[in-house]
């Protein structure tokens, strides 16, 4: 039992310690207020847990200990397919660095939540963790085409493979 506990803490302990690539991304400087609400994934990195999903959303809201609620849901394969959804939460590890975050949805994991650029009035964003992560998200379901194309040309200069990008169906597409 000791030596699988030891095990399944070194397994564990990497999702706590960012990577070189996740720790020389440059975090912008975010207002949490200005931040929390819902957002719409437009464009995602493909991940093991988002998927078949279409119509993916984030919502963040502050919980009353000061840490932030994260909602994600989304739809098996279509917008009108089952509804799958995660709970989980957030924290700002450093306060002097607001737009590094810590998100976790299992006990124990958590995982680097990086805001990269951050439109000026809030209504887009793109999020990094680590090279496989990336997302590109928005206040509506749609995401004009020069904000995205500059959003893909920040995350190709950051070192992403935007080739790996894949647009997320979201109502009105």
């Amino acid at each position: 039992m000791s030596v699988i506990m030891l095990v399944l803490t070194l397994l564990l302990s990497g999702c706590f310690f960012e990577d070189g690539f996740t720790k020389a991304l440059p975090a912008q400087k975010i207002e949490l207020s200005k931040y929390l609400g819902s957002w719409y994934e437009i464009a995602r990195i493909p991940n093991w847990f988002e998927k078949e999903l279409v119509g993916v959303t984030a919502t963040y809201s502050l919980k009353d200990n000061g840490e932030i609620k994260v909602l994600n849901q989304g739809y098996k394969n279509t917008l009108n397919g089952k509804q799958s959804s995660a709970e989980g939460r957030a924290w700002i590890p450093d306060k002097n660095q607001p737009g590094r975050l810590k998100v976790s949805f299992f006990w124990l994991v958590a995982a680097d939540y990086i805001v990269l650029e951050i439109g000026p009035n809030y209504e887009f964003a793109l999020v990094g963790s680590g090279k496989d992560y990336l997302w590109v998200l928005s206040r509506t379901p749609q995401l004009d085409e020069a904000n995205y194309q500059s959003l893909i040309a920040k995350a190709a200069q950051l070192g992403y493979d935007t080739s790996r990008l894949e647009k997320v169906t979201q109502p009105g597409l």
